[in-house]
């Protein structure tokens, strides 16, 4: 990681890093779990099984997400249950739900 040189930063570059640190702290763990969720994938696709289908079991199916952060594409929802705080912002700001929808 390069070094940074902060006392040679403006106080509007300072902001923008302490901005580009706190997303990546608050998208850290969603990183991690896609990137484990893309190696159960992988594994269960090398045995000849979708992730699916080896976790579906009597309490039904785990439903794919249906919606996208538009600000940040790590965040998604199914459209069931309790509605994400990105969401409902999003909503308040105008931004319809299909807007939202991932293709």
């Amino acid at each position: 990681m390069p070094e940074i040189d902060l006392d040679e930063m403006s106080l509007k570059e300072l902001k923008q890093l302490q901005k580009q640190v706190n997303k990546a702290i608050s998208t850290f763990e969603d990183r991690k779990k896609k990137e484990a969720l893309a190696a159960l994938e992988a594994k269960a696709a090398e045995m000849g099984f979708s992730l699916s289908d080896l976790t579906t079991g009597k309490g039904g199916k785990i439903s794919a997400p249906k919606y996208q952060n538009p600000d940040d594409p790590t965040q998604t929802w199914t459209g069931r249950g309790r509605k994400p705080g990105w969401f409902a912002q999003a909503l308040e700001s105008g931004t319809s739900p299909e807007e939202m929808l991932i293709s």
